[in-house]
């Protein structure tokens, strides 16, 4: 399988990139129901990651009633290669953000909300206790709401992750982001083994799980299936691969654009490896058709 796109390496001064190629341009989302969603985030001032990292899902993903929230900050105290998130010392927790993230799920109507965060090592309770009190705020305000909650490993303190599981989302996801060679590199201060143990415990708890990979780090196709076989030992139910692109030049750069054929075909082998849904494409993101995950 040839995973590299044809497009040729540029090379311009010492900078050595290379060229996007066609299959990543992204449509202009449209429709009447994202108008309004975009409407609503713009009059109300409220705050997604959909909006503030551009997704290139954005369009299709509003207009399906599904929107994404980051809680606990916008400053990480990890410093992944992959990330754009600011890396630093973070404020303080905000005791009043559950009750404005349940109130703009409520204004924009939203019907799957996803709600992810940044890395609190800094906190004892890595965040879990925000985790709790915003599951908790959707769901008295928005009961209709279903929700999945993109979690971090709490740098396995389980008893941070056990108030996870006693909110019990709907899913509650965990992503490997990369295969084992690479974790290091990627994930500079994550352990791949623990995401594993992360992600074991919570089916363990009863959750529905979920992890994503990006693809052109620079993995083999055997180390792509190796980890999926890593995630199904530990029986997570969905998978999602997309391809990573490079924020800025300071971060790791994109070794190779997969070509949607082969996404696809990767897509077939983790379907008979016995994922119960998966998304794989160059623009799957985590939280990608995320309202079709419920099943």
């Amino acid at each position: 399988m040839s995973a590299v796109a044809e497009e040729k390496i540029v090379e311009e001064g010492k900078m050595v990139f290379v060229k996007k190629p066609k299959w990543l341009r992204v449509k202009l989302p449209t429709g009447e129901n994202y108008k309004k969603v975009r409407g609503l985030v713009s009059e109300h001032k409220l705050h997604t990651i959909c909006e503030s990292g551009n997704c290139p899902n954005m369009g299709e993903c509003w207009g399906e009633g599904t929107a994404t929230f980051m809680i606990l900050g916008n400053v990480c105290t990890r410093s992944c290669g992959f990330c754009a998130v600011a890396t630093g010392r973070p404020d303080a927790v905000d005791p009043f953000e559950p009750a404005r993230v349940a109130k703009s799920v409520k204004i924009m109507g939203v019907k799957h909300c996803v709600i992810t965060s940044v890395d609190r090592d800094d906190l004892k309770d890595g965040g879990a206790d925000t985790w709790a009190e915003t599951v908790n705020a959707v769901r008295r305000v928005s009961p209709g709401t279903t929700m999945e909650t993109l979690i971090p490993d709490f740098m396995g303190k389980w008893e941070n992750l056990q108030k996870i599981i006693d909110v019990a989302p709907e899913i509650v996801s965990h992503n490997l982001e990369t295969v084992r060679r690479l974790t290091k590199q990627v994930r500079i201060q994550a352990k791949y083994d623990r995401s594993l143990e992360v992600l074991r415990r919570l089916k363990k708890g009863g959750m529905k799980t979920k992890s994503g990979i990006m693809l052109g780090l620079g993995e083999i196709e055997a180390e792509i299936y190796e980890t999926m076989d890593d995630l199904r030992m530990v029986d997570v139910d969905i998978l999602t691969m997309g391809q990573y692109l490079q924020p800025t030049p300071k971060h790791l750069p994109v070794a190779e654009f997969i070509t949607p054929e082969d996404f696809a075909i990767y897509k077939q082998v983790a379907l008979s490896k016995g994922f119960k849904y998966v998304e794989s494409g160059p623009l799957v993101r985590s939280s990608y058709r995320a309202e079709k995950h419920l099943f």
